[in-house]
């Protein structure tokens, strides 16, 4: 029986590959740097993701990690500006929240952003707890997940993590709580496909397994 889902946010819930994708490119050509595609994305991008830009060249002996993320928010705010929700998504909480099921939020995102895109696509108050990073550095969310479980008394067993990249099976795993992926976000599908989770293809898809483990109605 699920009776606690724990959401990510960027790739899992907000569609905005595309939007990482386009700000990125711009932060490699203004730097000289080769682009990269989507496909090519889908393959590199990892956490933390310091990592995922000395992949793609940036020379942090000259280029400052502080000002890189910085910069790179600043332009992710306008490509994702008008990011969609994944198709589904409210009609889902919606269904989720009726039948007696906690909705969290566990994100890599800077908080502060993270509840403004919340807001401004009208899901954030169907949500019990909503954790996101206190910084731009997209490090790790492991810590916050556990904050997460010590705000709730739902057994470990009866919560399920949802996301769309394989920080969120180590996240997962470390918390001992079972992982759901998801296609479409951030990571291919055969990254996916080789960690051992359940892996689906849309909302639909994660309603049927979270139905098919039960509920708590």
């Amino acid at each position: 029986m699920i009776r606690h889902v724990i959401w990510d946010w960027n790739g899992t819930l907000l569609d905005d590959a595309s939007a990482c994708v386009e700000a990125i490119n711009i932060l490699l050509r203004r730097r000289h740097l080769p682009e990269v595609t989507h496909e090519q994305y889908l393959d590199i991008f990892d956490f933390p993701v310091r990592n995922y830009y000395l992949r793609l060249g940036f020379d942090f002996a000259h280029d400052d990690w502080d000002r890189v993320a910085t910069e790179y928010h600043a332009v992710y705010a306008v490509t994702a500006a008008n990011a969609p929700l994944r198709d589904g998504t409210a009609d889902l909480l919606v269904a989720l929240r009726d039948r007696g099921i906690t909705l969290s939020i566990l994100s890599a995102c800077e908080l502060t952003l993270l509840k403004r895109m919340m807001h401004e696509r009208g899901i954030f108050d169907l949500f019990t707890h909503v954790l996101g990073l206190s910084d731009l550095h997209a490090r790790s969310k492991l810590d916050l997940g556990h904050e997460l479980l010590s705000r709730t008394d739902i057994p470990r067993g009866e919560t399920l993590i949802i996301g769309d990249t394989l920080h969120d099976v180590d996240v997962a795993r470390a918390m001992d709580v079972p992982c759901l992926l998801m296609t479409g976000g951030h990571q291919s599908a055969a990254r996916l496909a080789a960690s051992g989770c359940p892996v689906v293809h849309d909302l639909q898809g994660a309603q049927a397994h979270i139905l098919a483990q039960g509920d708590a109605r």
